[in-house]
């Protein structure tokens, strides 16, 4: 079997999306059958650093746009070739199934007579459309449409995303499988002192804070978390990673004109290298969500020996478990206890911690991605 993949976001993004690509194709490509190929169809080579976290296997290879066409050459033709072009390179290929790994699938591929499997990460654009640009929302809307009427098979990756896609797009439940996404194991390996070293260093560390790992975005609800720095011990800091949005304007106003600026600290644009060093030298993790399709964040920081504090609504207990604390995302106060809750030295903690680690390891390594090649051997055995 051949099978196509959508990597674009394998390829450009160092968290999310990206990281699902990655850590599936890495664990496909380890229990795939010798005859089975993998495919990844980029609309150029994107980052190096993130093309090259893609293990080097013998089933595995990266296709490109022809390099003489103008779809190799310019954003908006990049952007054709991979809604509409790709599916000419798919069938040159003779590939027999393709799965778009971020919730989309090209145009005519169902007419093309390739079979199909997409994942879908989150609806958030419909359930939550204030987060959004008005256009953006109907061009995300008509995808969806679209991608659920040309897939074959759709596979949700939590039951918070199952529900919405039954919800908002009519999809009856049978054509729809639940594979909580797969999350690598690099944040269980202790980063050594040396790295520790480093990494504190380079952002001028506290000696004791918790952490948050996400956009700095509306809809991540920061805000929370920081007016809960008001009830937590003074010489505990939060430390806020992530990517800048116009949001972060507004948590700085807050935190200046409310006497912040010592204990919260927000870095932008931190290599992904630096992660494990800054998740494991923190006390507690948390993810004031609104809204997410799942919160792979919230198990990296499991695996780094946290705690979370999180907040109910969406599939964030899915993530974490019970043993972690989820708040209302409107409570500040119950956010500032479930913080003390989670600080070293608090009775249960280490017992909490130890029962998270276990239950995320239904998130771990090959056996997402067994039941994934289920999912394909089920499409091609389906006439």
């Amino acid at each position: 079997m051949r099978i196509g993949f959508d990597a674009k976001r394998m390829v450009r993004n160092a968290t999310g999306l990206g990281n699902y690509a990655r850590t599936l194709i890495n664990d496909l490509s380890a229990i795939a059958p010798a005859d089975c190929e993998c495919c990844l169809y980029a609309p150029d080579k994107g980052n190096d650093q993130l093309r090259q976290m893609v293990n080097t296997a013998p089933n595995v290879r990266f296709c490109y746009p022809d390099a003489s066409s103008f779809l190799s050459r310019t954003g908006l033709g990049k952007a054709w070739w991979r809604s509409h072009g790709v599916v000419n390179d798919l069938r040159r290929d003779d590939i027999q199934l393709y799965h778009g790994l971020s919730g989309e699938l090209p145009v005519g591929i169902k007419k093309a007579g390739i079979k199909t499997v997409v994942t879908i990460h989150d609806l958030i654009f419909l359930r939550h459309p204030e987060y959004y640009q008005w256009l953006d929302t109907k061009l995300y809307a008509w995808k969806f449409r679209r991608t659920i009427a040309e897939a074959d098979r759709i596979i949700a990756i939590s039951e918070c995303t199952k529900r919405d896609i039954m919800f908002y797009g009519g999809v009856n439940p049978d054509k729809i499988d639940l594979i909580y996404q797969s999350c690598g194991t690099r944040f269980k390996q202790p980063a050594t002192a040396e790295e520790r070293a480093r990494v504190s260093q380079k952002y001028q560390l506290p000696e004791r804070y918790i952490i948050h790992v996400g956009s700095v975005e509306e809809r991540k609800n920061m805000l929370l978390a920081v007016k809960a720095m008001h009830y937590v011990p003074h010489d505990v800091s939060l430390v806020i990673v992530g990517r800048r949005t116009p949001y972060a304007d507004r948590l700085e106003q807050y935190i200046r004109e409310n006497g912040l600026l010592q204990r919260v600290k927000m870095f932008h644009q931190v290599p992904f290298a630096d992660l494990p060093a800054l998740y494991q030298q923190a006390e507690a993790c948390v993810y004031p969500s609104r809204y997410e399709g799942f919160g792979i964040p919230i198990i990296e920081a499991i695996q780094s020996g946290l705690p979370v504090v999180a907040c109910t609504g969406s599939c964030l207990m899915e993530a974490g478990g019970n043993d972690n604390i989820y708040v209302s995302p409107d409570d500040v106060s119950g956010m500032a206890n479930g913080i003390c809750l989670s600080l070293k030295g608090a009775e249960g903690r280490e017992e909490r911690i130890a029962r998270s680690q276990q239950y995320i390891q239904r998130f771990e390594g090959n056996n997402v991605a067994a039941q994934v090649f289920n999912v394909y051997e089920k499409v091609m055995s389906d006439k």
